[in-house]
């Protein structure tokens, strides 16, 4: 059972937060300031602590020295967001933005207890610490164990199969490969088997003689002898069809290639490395994929992990990409607002680190040049930010009447809030009080099923 500690001065977010944590088998103490924690507890002995950012006293942050290896979670209004991303540079584990329901904060929690594990797992030699890489970006646990792989395989003359979502990098990982190996010094061949049309691929691929078929009207090389000495890299592999993939077998099996047309077969020395999305071994049952050929490429494997699941890596993906572009077109670089961090760091990224440049490219294109940031309009990302069906009953806020000290969720104490005051405040009350944006209060009514009324004061500051 984890061990937790919340720092929080409010007692009601805490007592909410602790019975929270409870109930999915969490061990929790509270403390209601940093003075208080360091006195109480020895904070080297549990595996998170919670923390506001704003305490009485010592800030939250003051808790990541005095941590040590234990990671920290910081929690923090929408408008102090700023804030949270400075603490993470800071070394906080991640940041959560204040209000959040249930399923975030218990997301978040698994996601930075699970990553300590890997990094106490690494520190205790179960697995070999690693380098970075040149040209790849990130330090979270996937990212680590993956640039220890590579520094162990490359080296070898092993064929080498790259699983990952499109849009993750796979080139990145083969030219690191490559780089890293004993045949740097020769030619890095890459071939996207998807952008070659299947009447084609065989031609570039081996070659042909001349008068091989219709339009061959001189000889020519195919790819796999250009890489002759160095590397061969075959991204979607699992598009190839099954003619080709009968002669890369041969290239594999025996170290010769026989162009198109051609009596001879001539020797080649070519390491492989191929990537894809897809499930090679279902393809296979399938008969859409050489079974042998599977085997056989089927060495040495390499997952790639999605953008989502690599944790504060995407945002220094973005910062990067931000410096690139910015010099690229000429111009100071810009910054994220805070709004523009949240949306990075919580959008899912389908398209990967292919989305994420293309949404930064676009960004720095269109903000103004009296600007000195990004802000989330221009980066226009859609966070499907779907409003609520009010008479659905399954959303509406729970335990709305009941006593706060008996079992008050985070999510029911918004609603009570906005409940009770909302005939009193303006919007912007509400909003300032709990301490987010008007955008946030309008998406949380909308998620909670509290329909804002219309009343005169209301209607005359809309």
């Amino acid at each position: 059972m984890s061990h937790i500690l919340i720092v929080e001065d409010e007692a009601i977010i805490r007592t909410a937060l602790r019975k929270l944590l409870e109930r999915h088998k969490y061990r929790v103490s509270e403390a209601g300031s940093v003075r208080e924690a360091t006195s109480k507890y020895r904070l080297g002995e549990v595996d998170l602590i919670i923390s506001d950012l704003r305490l009485p006293g010592a800030p939250g942050t003051d808790l990541l020295k005095l941590a040590g290896d234990v990671p920290v979670l910081i929690m923090t209004s929408y408008a102090s967001l700023r804030s949270a991303v400075d603490s993470m540079r800071m070394g906080a584990a991640d940041y959560i933005a204040k209000p959040f329901d249930h399923d975030e904060m218990i997301a978040t929690v698994r996601r930075v207890i699970g990553k300590a594990e890997q990094s106490r797992a690494v520190g205790n030699g179960q697995q070999a610490p690693s380098r970075t890489i040149s040209g790849m970006i990130g330090t979270s646990p996937v990212m680590r164990e993956l640039y220890a792989r590579i520094h162990k395989v490359a080296p070898t003359d092993a064929t080498v199969l790259v699983h990952g979502e499109t849009g993750t990098g796979k080139e990145l990982v083969a030219r690191a490969i490559h780089e890293e190996s004993r045949r740097a010094d020769k030619a890095l061949i890459s071939v996207n088997c998807a952008a070659i049309p299947d009447t084609l691929i065989e031609a570039e691929l081996f070659g042909h003689e001349k008068g091989a078929f219709t339009g061959a009207q001189t000889a020519r090389e195919g790819l796999v002898a250009a890489a002759d000495g160095g590397t061969l890299f075959l991204d979607e592999i699992g598009e190839l069809p099954l003619e080709a993939q009968a002669r890369l077998l041969r290239v594999l099996q025996e170290g010769e290639v026989r162009p198109i047309g051609a009596i001879e077969s001539r020797k080649v020395d070519v390491r492989l490395v191929a990537a894809t999305h897809r499930n090679l071994r279902q393809l296979a049952t399938e008969r859409k994929f050489r079974e042998d050929l599977y085997y056989r490429i089927n060495v040495v494997q390499m997952t790639l992990a999605p953008l989502r699941e690599r944790g504060k890596d995407v945002l220094a993906i973005a910062e990067h990409l931000l410096q690139k572009f910015c010099t690229k077109v000429g111009r100071a670089t810009l910054k994220l607002s805070p709004e523009a961090v949240q949306a990075v760091t919580t959008y899912t990224w389908p398209g990967n680190v292919r989305e994420l440049e293309n949404a930064i490219q676009r960004a720095v294109i269109l903000t103004e040049d009296n600007s000195t940031e990004i802000d989330h309009k221009t980066l226009d990302i859609d966070l499907d930010l779907v409003p609520v069906d009010e008479a659905d009953p399954e959303r509406r806020p729970r335990s709305l009447h009941s006593d706060p000290r008996e079992d008050l969720s985070l999510e029911d104490y918004f609603a009570r809030f906005v409940l009770e005051h909302q005939d009193t405040m303006s919007e912007t009350e509400l909003a300032k009080k709990l301490g987010v944006s008007r955008k946030c209060l309008w998406e949380r009514r909308q998620k909670l099923g509290i329909p804002r009324k219309k009343t005169r004061r209301a209607a005359a500051e809309a």
